[in-house]
């Protein structure tokens, strides 16, 4: 019988020690997670070169079919109000990265949205201050490759 209890509480304290171990090592790694830059983004670690195409509502009418195609600076927009007839139109210049390296910035449009954030195969259209769409309608909003 004493062999069993001795056993026991030498199991027992094994534990505690392993728990502590594991407890530290934890949290050394997420001291060290924490200095470790991330130099990863949407510039940088996607294919975002393309065509990109979605249909967009407006403030009235059917809505628009917007296509946006990046190259490797450059930039071509086409809109299509729906059901107007005259209502198609293309711009091209040139585009930026925002600082983060999420968001391409179409320049040279200055009444319309000009800031897309870039996810995987998206481009997501912002509002005119660089913010994300919310809402009901926010996903008719991304446009797809």
């Amino acid at each position: 019988m004493i062999i069993a209890v001795t056993g026991l509480l030498l199991s027992c304290g094994n534990n505690t020690k392993k728990e502590s171990e594991e407890k530290a090592s934890v949290e050394e790694f997420s001291e060290i997670a924490k200095n470790v830059v991330d130099s990863h983004n949407a510039k940088n670690s996607l294919d975002y070169k393309g065509e990109y195409k979605g249909k967009v509502p407006t403030a009235s009418g059917e809505g628009m079919i917007v296509s946006i195609t990046l190259s490797d600076s450059s930039f071509v927009k086409k809109v299509e109000y729906v059901g107007k007839k005259g209502g198609k139109f293309e711009e091209k210049g040139k585009y930026t990265w925002n600082a983060e390296g999420n968001t391409v910035i179409l320049d040279g449009i200055k009444d319309a949205p000009n800031k897309y954030f870039v996810g995987e195969n998206t481009l997501t259209q912002l509002d005119m201050d660089g913010n994300k769409i919310t809402g009901a309608n926010a996903d008719m909003y991304i446009l797809k490759k």
